[in-house]
């Protein structure tokens, strides 16, 4: 996600994994960046591709809208061994991004959508790296293309797809729909189908997976304040007792170390400033007076944020608020798109401007 899994958050969740369940199963993807931003070895760019010495795999994220670049990106992400596998994210559905034809809305080029994912393939062939390509179900509901998206992406070498069971028109509101999840499972035979959207603990991913036949799940906004979510999820997959859902102290501990690897990757200043953005997830459900979250999300100094985290009361269990949707939500709207867009989905013209963007928007 972007702005949110970056090295901190990833290793916070590795390290809570492995503490809660002795696992690392997760695969932490780093958050998206712009293939076109890569090439050009942008230092911020470059700055949020950083990964921990102990992280493995490592998994990087790439939006692109056009062949070439992807091939660029994906050639140098093995020539300079900067991951170990790549993800390729066509679910954004930003209005600043949909209208220049990226994001959710570039798979309706189906043409265009397979050189894309065939360009990535082609740039890892003799290498261990795989490829893994994530939809939505479409632009709108007149407009699916994930069953296309997800043929295509098989043909085309993908080691495995995933799919945001809503439309772009739905961004994040409602409720995602699941049987299009079983439907493109039926659809793509040969690789693995991982399911995303809804999943906010354990029982949700249980659920999702028994009712679709997915191969795995995708976690979004579920781990937003919650990173010992994967902890959870491992002991479901692997039928081992569940870990205690953790205190209010234990909460405060998680988000002291959070801000410190926040820090550590962005200087104390910008990662204050950075961690505030976590503040009302991690608290989400507890008791914690308005003035104390006020100031917490205000937070400028490690020393300020353990003074300010000393005040809660550490003996408070998990209370059952705490649980369910977390982050974006909002409400449907029209997609923003090029004009023309839906004219023909067999355009294979690269959309003009649509990577002239800060990697993860």
């Amino acid at each position: 996600m972007a702005g949110v899994t970056n090295v901190a958050f990833r290793t916070l969740c590795r390290e809570l994994e492995q503490a809660r369940t002795g696992t690392t199963s997760g695969l932490y993807v780093c958050e998206m960046v712009t293939a076109r931003a890569l090439v050009e070895r942008h230092p911020v760019t470059m700055h949020m591709t950083t990964f921990a010495p102990d992280e493995s795999p490592r998994s990087l994220q790439l939006y692109t809208v056009d062949p070439a670049t992807t091939y660029d990106a994906a050639r140098m992400i093995v020539d300079d061994n900067l991951a170990d596998h790549i993800d390729m994210n066509f679910g954004c559905p930003v209005p600043k991004v949909t209208r220049r034809g990226g994001g959710a809305a570039l798979p309706y080029k189906r043409r265009l959508f397979g050189q894309i994912v065939a360009a990535a393939v082609r740039a890892t062939e003799g290498t261990d790296i795989p490829v893994t390509v994530k939809f939505r179900i479409g632009i709108d509901d007149a407009h699916h293309t994930h069953l296309d998206a997800g043929r295509i992406a098989e043909q085309e070498g993908a080691a495995a797809v995933a799919l945001h069971a809503r439309t772009a028109s739905q961004r994040y509101s409602g409720t995602a729909d699941w049987a299009e999840i079983a439907r493109l499972k039926q659809h793509v035979t040969s690789i693995p189908v991982l399911g995303n959207g809804d999943i906010f603990d354990a029982a949700d991913a249980c659920a999702m997976m028994a009712s679709t036949g997915c191969d795995g799940v995708v976690i979004g906004r579920g781990c937003l304040g919650r990173p010992w979510l994967f902890a959870e999820l491992s002991a479901a997959f692997t039928g081992t007792p569940a870990p205690t859902p953790p205190t209010l102290g234990e909460v405060a501990d998680i988000m002291r170390r959070h801000g410190a690897l926040l820090a550590d990757h962005f200087g104390q200043d910008k990662g204050m400033r950075d961690m505030r953005k976590h503040i009302a997830w991690y608290l989400h459900g507890f008791p914690a007076g308005a003035d104390l979250r006020r100031a917490l999300a205000l937070v400028k100094t490690l020393d300020e944020l353990d003074a300010l985290l000393s005040q809660l009361d550490r003996d408070v269990p998990f209370p059952a608020a705490a649980s369910g949707p977390r982050g974006r939500q909002g409400s449907p709207a029209a997609v923003s798109l090029p004009d023309g867009w839906l004219i023909d989905p067999d355009d294979c013209t690269v959309p003009a401007g649509a990577d002239v963007m800060h990697s993860g928007g």
